[in-house]
């Protein structure tokens, strides 16, 4: 084996993840997560000239994408922003209110796994539709709950169909975009959840109580025009409604758009092998086998983001409202510009990880957070909308970079299930933090309000929360590995275990073929007889590197 200074950062991160027969030893690995930090320092693209690299495909898959994730955090937030409300409602407390958002966190690692292996092997267009119509019937349905029991089930159905969203997103927003606009576009479309978010505190004080149906027209809203909740009858908003939901228009552009053209080639290549069913399985399996350990660690390390972002953000309003007092207009504009920071973070770390690296990127924003925790949970008064605005250009700055760092650490032909179920599968281990912060503040309790309204000290919950989290998701970062612009279409060693045979690339078939340094060369081309633009060409090229790692 060749020693770990003979290697790139690249190559010694394929060996220990187990994309070379030729493992390096941990220890080996961890001695290089240190030098493998420093950023090649490459002058850094023109953002513009960058997003003018774009292709008209590309942006209709982002916009779409975009938009997608927009709407699912608009409807997660719904709870979140209503938690006093709800527990008057039903007649129970806060901490109960939060298990409603707790079940969407657990079971949307159910909807992952089903819909990212849907996605994986038929295509990215209909689970997405599926997807849709199903966020239309359960979030309807929140706002006709009567019972706590009710709101309960309806919430775990939304998650279930929430899950299977943000793989997929990804997978149409990034896969075919060029390699330098790749860190730009990921964290503008992460900013899709924090744009959401600041939808859905917008909305929360234009609908929540200004009618006489009070929390229930914000539920209603995603689906519905506002004037129909205020006109008309409970029936009349849901027949309306269908005619007026952001989905449908999601669906519409969705059915109208093809799948990615690396889902193409990814299908030429199974239906070249030994149909399409069989190679899928035989994929999976080598797969499983070969990226195990990546797996597991990906799990882990959404878990920390996932911890970071619900750890900051689910509980803050209701710190702000019964905490500190804010009447809802300094709440909403609190919470508004803690947005704007956060919309802000995402897509400039997210362009700077190209410079900078991904690993470096998110290691400094982890550290810029830890370093407001103190503003962000203490301030009293109006100040703490700065240390918001920080606070979450921080979290949401190192959160731009995860859909291509998970995108570039995914095997190619599982990538929407990997990224999708590591993602939902953090949601899950991190799914109680609304709760224990609800539950643990609840034990610093204060004066009570004019109205006999209880009082918690939620920001010092919430400070100690993140202090462990941020350096929770250091340490994980800091030993983990990067494989910044690898090709969408390379091959991750499954191919050569997947597909043995030869055949001839200009009948649009698979070829094989030994280059003389002994790599291994695979093409497809189209099956059309005209010649195609180079980008319908695609390599799958594994060159061997010294001490047999490989690229």
């Amino acid at each position: 084996m060749a020693s770990a200074n003979e290697k790139t950062g690249r190559h010694l991160d394929d060996d220990f993840m187990g994309h070379d027969d030729n493992k390096m030893t941990v220890k080996e690995y961890l001695s290089t997560r240190i030098s493998t930090l420093k950023p090649p320092m490459h002058r850094p693209p023109n953002p513009i000239k960058v997003l003018g690299s774009l292709s008209k495909m590309n942006w209709m898959m982002f916009l779409l994408a975009f938009l997608g994730w927009t709407w699912d955090a608009f409807d997660f937030f719904t709870v979140s922003l209503t938690v006093t409300e709800l527990a008057e409602e039903f007649g129970k407390s806060k901490t109960d209110i939060t298990w409603g958002i707790t079940l969407v966190l657990m079971l949307r690692s159910v909807g992952s796994i089903v819909f990212g292996l849907a996605a994986d092997r038929y295509g990215r267009k209909w689970p997405w539709v599926i997807n849709n119509l199903l966020f239309i019937i359960f979030e309807l349905a929140t706002g006709f709950c009567n019972t706590y029991e009710q709101f309960l089930g309806v919430r775990a159905c939304f998650g279930i169909a929430m899950g299977g969203l943000y793989g997929n997103a990804a997978a149409t927003a990034l896969e075919d975009v060029p390699p330098e606009a790749r860190g730009i576009i990921s964290g503008m479309l992460q900013q899709g959840y924090a744009f959401g978010y600041l939808l859905a505190v917008v909305f929360a004080r234009a609908l929540v109580d200004t009618t006489s149906h009070g929390w229930r027209p914000f539920f209603w809203f995603g689906y519905a025009l506002p004037h129909i909740i205020t006109r008309y009858s409970y029936c009349c908003v849901l027949i309306d409604s269908c005619r007026a939901c952001p989905p449908v228009l999601l669906i519409i552009g969705r059915l109208l758009l093809p799948e990615t053209q690396a889902y193409q080639r990814r299908m030429a290549m199974r239906q070249d092998g030994d149909g399409i069913e069989k190679t899928f399985f035989r994929e999976g399996k080598v797969a499983l086998r070969r990226y195990w350990l990546m797996l597991i660690y990906l799990v882990l390390l959404m878990s920390g983001f996932n911890f970071m972002s619900h750890g900051s953000q689910d509980l803050y309003p209701t710190m702000l409202r019964n905490q500190l007092e804010f009447s809802a207009n300094k709440v909403t504009v609190t919470q508004v510009i803690a947005n704007l920071g956060a919309i802000t973070g995402g897509t400039v770390v997210g362009y700077c990880s190209e410079v900078f690296g991904r690993r470096l990127s998110i290691l400094t924003m982890c550290v810029l957070g830890a370093a407001l925790i103190y503003p962000y949970g203490f301030l009293k008064d109006e100040r703490i909308a700065a240390a918001a605005f920080f606070e979450q250009f921080a979290v949401q700055g190192a959160w731009g970079v995860v859909p291509i760092h998970l995108m570039e650490l995914s095997p190619a032909g599982f990538r929407t299930f990997v990224v999708g179920t590591s993602y939902q599968l953090g949601n899950l281990v991190s799914s109680a933090s609304s709760t224990i912060e609800a539950t643990i503040g609840e034990r610093f309790p204060l004066p009570p309000t004019a109205s006999g309204v209880q009082r918690y000290v939620y920001g010092k919950v919430i400070a100690i929360f993140m202090a462990c989290v941020f350096t929770y998701l250091f340490v994980l970062v800091l030993i983990g590995p990067e494989r910044k612009d690898r090709q969408m279409t390379e091959g991750d060693g499954i191919e050569e275990a997947v597909y043995p045979t030869k055949h001839d690339a200009e009948t649009g078939h698979m070829r094989e073929a030994k280059g003389k340094d002994g790599s291994l060369n695979r093409e497809i081309s189209s099956t059309e007889s005209d010649p195609k633009p180079k980008q319908d060409t695609v390599e799958y090229k594994t060159a061997t590197a010294p001490g047999g790692a490989t690229a």
